[in-house]
């Protein structure tokens, strides 16, 4: 038996389908004996594997593993599967042992770390184990000699999503999934494409899953939702891949087949692809059911995005807001500030370029993030190698201080002085305040009237200084706020 694991993730009112695990389970479906341990499901997962381990001959532990919360979870349910079933072998995939393969191998409890995408990589991996292949043929496979030392095999050319099966929906419960949101009382989860072309220098999602994007064919998701509608009632969906949109030929006739499911949704897109797009696709989208769209601004400098190698200008940040009011879409701007060379003037100018948003499109939805860098030596945006000492174990990464860090929650930066860091966050929390999210469905009307009645002074004269009052009444109210509500 294989055990494909989803370490704990978010809070169970924000949980979704596990799709990395899903996805390996596709490719597992009909050759390999084979169950899937949700810990955002499972009220005790590792006595779910436990049981599977005493209970049968489990041949290996697939973990998948984001940084941060997922990280701290697989950490620790793996240092107990290890200590009770020393002989299960153990394998980490996903974002974490991607990017940091070493430090994931450098647990003694990890035997593998897949690379990228992991769907034949795994079939190849139990080849190996079963004596069938040699670990050093498997692409994508970082693992551990027989002295010890790291091995890290070449990189596996990716495979666009109709390369291989469906979801096996049917292996889930899926009722427990479909929770509700802001688009729709049973919203599920999809994933249409793999890779990133662009190349901007705080993010790794091109290092981790390639740097082209395959897309799947407007077909296939339709008949992915299709299913999803007919067979279990959703209403919503969310996309999280990394560019929804691409090419405007293929959002149009993806667009065209949306349209009947009558499905309320939500995307990332980039501000210079849409920006390009035309009135009359614009409109389809929003006919399609597309609700809001998260786009990375980033900054609100243009200097600063030229060194963060953006690709986008911020004068396409503001068409985008000014069309997607006209369209009816939500834009959701994100913004990394601190930049290194000089943060206090990042964040100024960016402070700035927020309030025209808002002028521009007061409906703009807005999430702050302080500037965490990825480890890639020589390619790290703002030339701080040497500056951050990143962990070599998922110890360390487990730490308050790395925890922080990787969800860009306070983290301690060196070129960031403290009333830098002090701007961003009593910012964000006027302007959380002067504009509540839209996204918080339970969140009663009056809440959202006294946090704009309060931030609304401190809003329009620009006095983002000590404010106590407004985090008194946001923990009070307790109103949802994207960028933290998994944690």
């Amino acid at each position: 038996m294989i055990v494909l694991y989803y370490p704990r993730l978010t809070k169970p009112k924000n949980r979704r389908f596990p799709l990395s695990v899903l996805a390996l389970a596709a490719v597992l479906e009909g050759r390999e004996t084979y169950e899937i341990v949700d810990g955002n499901l499972e009220p005790d997962p590792d006595a779910a594997i436990r049981a599977l381990c005493r209970n049968h001959r489990v041949e290996l532990l697939a973990v998948s593993v984001m940084p941060g919360p997922q990280m701290v979870s697989a950490m620790h349910s793996c240092q107990t599967i290890r200590s009770e079933f020393p002989r299960v072998p153990i394998v980490w995939g996903g974002y974490f042992p991607s990017l940091y393969r070493d430090a994931a191998l450098n647990a003694s409890y990890v035997d593998f770390a897949v690379r990228g995408q992991g769907e034949i990589t795994l079939l190849e991996l139990i080849e190996g184990l079963r004596g069938k292949r040699e670990f050093s043929t498997v692409a994508g496979l970082s693992y551990k000699s027989s002295d010890g030392s790291h091995r890290h095999n070449g990189e596996r050319a990716m495979l666009g999503p109709d390369a291989f099966p469906w979801s096996p929906f049917h292996r889930l419960d899926v009722d427990k999934y479909l929770r509700p949101s802001y688009f729709g009382r049973r919203t599920a989860a999809h994933q249409a494409s793999i890779g990133c072309p662009f190349q901007c220098r705080f993010c790794a999602i091109g290092v981790a899953f390639g740097n082209r994007e395959k897309m799947e064919s407007p077909a296939r998701t339709e008949a992915i939702l299709r299913h999803l509608v007919d067979s279990y009632g959703i209403d919503g969906v969310q996309f999280y891949d990394m560019n929804f949109f691409m090419r405007e030929d293929h959002t149009v006739e993806l667009m065209e087949r949306l349209a009947p499911l009558g499905l309320r949704w939500w995307c990332e897109g980039r501000i210079d692809i849409v920006s390009r797009y035309s009135t009359a696709t614009l409109k389809a989208i929003r006919k399609a059911g597309c609700t809001m769209i998260f786009y990375g601004a980033e900054s609100g400098s243009d200097w600063v995005l030229r060194e963060m190698n953006k690709g986008i200008t911020t004068d396409e940040t503001l068409e985008v807001a000014v069309r997607m009011a006209e369209t009816g879409i939500i834009p959701e701007f994100s913004f990394v500030i601190g930049n290194p060379g000089d943060p206090r003037r990042d964040t100024r100018e960016t402070i700035s370029f927020i309030r025209r948003i808002k002028r521009l499109n007061p409906a703009s939805e807005i999430i702050l993030q302080h500037y965490t860098p990825v480890p890639q030596p020589k390619t790290m945006y703002g030339n701080v190698d040497g500056k951050v000492t990143f962990p070599s174990t998922p110890e360390g990464w487990a730490t308050k201080k790395w925890f922080d860090f990787t969800v860009r929650v306070n983290p301690s930066m060196p070129w960031m002085k403290n009333s830098t860091r002090r701007l961003i966050d009593n910012f964000e929390t006027v302007l959380a305040c002067r504009w509540p999210t839209v996204q918080d469905i339970q969140a009663p009307e009056w809440s959202r009237k006294l946090l704009k009645l309060l931030g609304a002074w401190r809003y329009a004269l620009r006095f983002y200084f000590f404010p106590f009052e407004l985090r008194l009444a946001h923990d009070f109210i307790r109103l949802r706020r994207p960028k933290v509500e998994s944690i």
